[in-house]
């Protein structure tokens, strides 16, 4: 059977995937880090049906991840932008990204990422925000959160990522 929703799971991810988890939405959003910007221009480069695309740019300007600003009044038309709640969504595409890179990309990344600052090709890094270390799923532990139900969680804090 399958899912409808996941808006009555209690769970951060799910509710990521709620917003995000339609096929083309991330790559819309990939496109926007890029500087796409207008429907003919998302149309073009990704090949989606306009009314799919007009589908899933309606959702993300309705649950606040890109914002409709008018380019042109006749025709009105109209460029979306990332808001800030997009924005965030850099280190999930980022890390899609580095993920496709190393297990899906035969021939090699299709897209590197150079810092703006030093001018060094750069790979995103998950570090600690106290200590500065690199940390992955070996390395951390999962506890209740305050936003957790009882029982939500009483099974993953046995699991382990070895």
């Amino acid at each position: 059977m399958e899912r409808a929703s996941f808006r009555d799971i209690n769970c951060s991810i799910a509710q990521c995937l709620e917003v995000v988890g339609e096929w083309w939405t991330l790559l819309i959003v990939r496109d926007c880090f890029l500087g796409v910007s207008r429907f003919d221009d998302f149309q073009a480069r990704l090949g989606i049906s306009r009314n799919i695309l007009n589908n899933r740019l309606t959702r993300l300007v309705d649950e606040g991840v890109l914002k409709r600003v008018a380019y042109q009044d006749r025709p009105e038309r109209f460029e979306y932008r990332l808001t800030p709640k997009g924005r965030d969504l850099w280190h999930v595409i980022t890390a899609m990204c580095q993920w496709g890179d190393r297990w899906a990309a035969p021939e090699g990344p299709p897209l590197r990422l150079r810092h703006i600052g030093c001018g060094r090709l750069i790979r995103a890094e998950t570090v600690c925000s106290h200590c500065g270390e690199p940390i992955d799923a070996r390395s951390v532990t999962a506890e209740p959160g305050p936003g957790a139900h009882e029982g939500d969680y009483d099974r993953t804090l046995l699991a382990t990522h070895r």
